[in-house]
């Protein structure tokens, strides 16, 4: 019998909290992240990167991007605030590019060409780095779902004129993007700090995280009375305001896909900086393949539904765990009431694109089911959550 209400938060964490083995390090081969593909700039968030490159490339109103068809909703805002329009090109059923689709959608309008790498799988970039420079277009790599990871010889984010990763999928971080080029100077993007405030909300609001699922629990216990104190103070503050206050974070922060432009010259905070100096992507790297690899055994032979991808490619790293359900809204109830952390990716797509636009994006967008495999779930955490899907599908 499933639980009844549905639990007010998931019972183990969908994204990377910060505990104690958040600051372990890993043994054998270093593995690459985007960062090492060229010059970068840390930024706030995947969609503000997004938003430099088009600045940095030129965009323009009257031009057009091009995106695809499988997306989230936070890659279009900043192709509208550059004045351009988005043109959404095909995916195949595994989420490749569409090749053939991609070219024949290229036009002299065109200004640039976003490719993502969904879920830490690198698309085949060599066919797609061609044809933009056949066709004199600029290529905005997505590595939003690929912080860490190589692929043909290269760290991803090489192949692309410009690259934008999001830092806060694969490490235990509030807020965070990058913004990276192998091809070009980024001597022109400045940026500054957004002040105290943020800076301590990012502190505090990954610290808490991690307490919410009962990590640290020494540093709760030494920091009960400052929070308590804080939360007073805060509730104070709040009540006694006659009109909103400036977000103290980006929205990319509390999951909303606006686009702020104020953001644009922030650079990310110190707290998420320090982060991707301590952390070891060798270890993430190999904790997300093991859990995968385990979530991939456990469904195997279950009924209704399968991996999107059963195989990791050599130097992957996912960032969370793709499920295919023949039955996914029941399916997405279920692990739900369960209490299982999911999401689900391009659902809703941005306005207007659906199954006439990509039949292949419209059906991975409803049928793509996104489970945790970061590297801060515990081994018994990811046996739970193999336990709950073997229980939700069989239901």
């Amino acid at each position: 019998m499933l639980a009844n209400p549905l639990p007010v938060r998931p019972l183990i964490p969908l994204a990377p909290i910060l505990s104690a083995s958040s600051f372990r390090r890993a043994g054998g081969a270093r593995a690459r992240t985007v960062l090492d593909a060229g010059n970068y700039r840390l930024v706030t968030s995947g969609r503000v990167a997004i938003a430099l490159a088009l600045r940095e490339i030129g965009i323009k109103p009257g031009d057009e991007v091009l995106v695809p068809a499988y997306h989230s909703p936070s890659m279009i805002p900043p192709v509208l605030w550059r004045g351009a329009r988005p043109v959404f090109y095909r995916v195949r059923p595994n989420a490749a590019v569409d090749l053939d689709d991609l070219a024949a959608r290229i036009t002299p309008a065109t200004g640039a060409v976003m490719v993502t790498h969904y879920f830490g799988f690198p698309q085949e970039m060599a066919p797609i780095r061609a044809l933009c420079d056949a066709r004199g277009v600029q290529l905005i790599e997505d590595c939003a779902h690929c912080f860490i990871g190589e692929h043909g010889g290269r760290p991803v984010g090489a192949w692309g004129d410009y690259a934008i990763a999001s830092s806060m999928k694969f490490l235990p971080v509030y807020e965070g993007g990058a913004l990276v080029s192998a091809r070009h100077s980024l001597e022109g993007v400045t940026l500054r700090s957004a002040g105290a405030g943020f800076e301590a909300k990012v502190a505090l609001n990954s610290l808490e995280r991690g307490f919410d699922y009962g990590r640290l629990k020494a540093v709760r216990a030494a920091l009960w009375l400052p929070l308590r104190a804080k939360g007073a103070l805060w509730g104070l503050v709040k009540r006694r305001r006659t009109s909103p206050a400036p977000a103290l974070a980006p929205a990319s922060s509390d999951s909303s896909f606006n686009f702020d432009p104020r953001w644009l010259d922030k650079r990310s905070s110190l707290f998420a900086r320090t982060m991707l100096k301590l952390a070891s992507p060798g270890r993430i790297q190999a904790l997300r393949r093991s859990h995968y690899a385990r979530l991939e055994e456990a469904i195997r032979d279950m009924p209704g539904v399968r991996a999107l991808h059963p195989q990791l490619p050599d130097g992957a790293c996912p960032w969370v765990f793709p499920l295919v359900a023949s039955d996914p809204d029941a399916l997405f109830a279920r692990l739900k009431a369960l209490g299982v952390p999911l999401t689900r990716f391009s659902n809703p797509p941005w306005q207007g694109v659906d199954a006439a636009t990509c039949p292949n994006s419209a059906m991975l967008a409803r049928q793509v089911l996104a489970l945790p495999c970061h590297q801060e779930l515990t081994s018994s955490e990811v046996a739970w959550l193999a336990a709950r899907l073997r229980e939700a599908a069989s239901a």
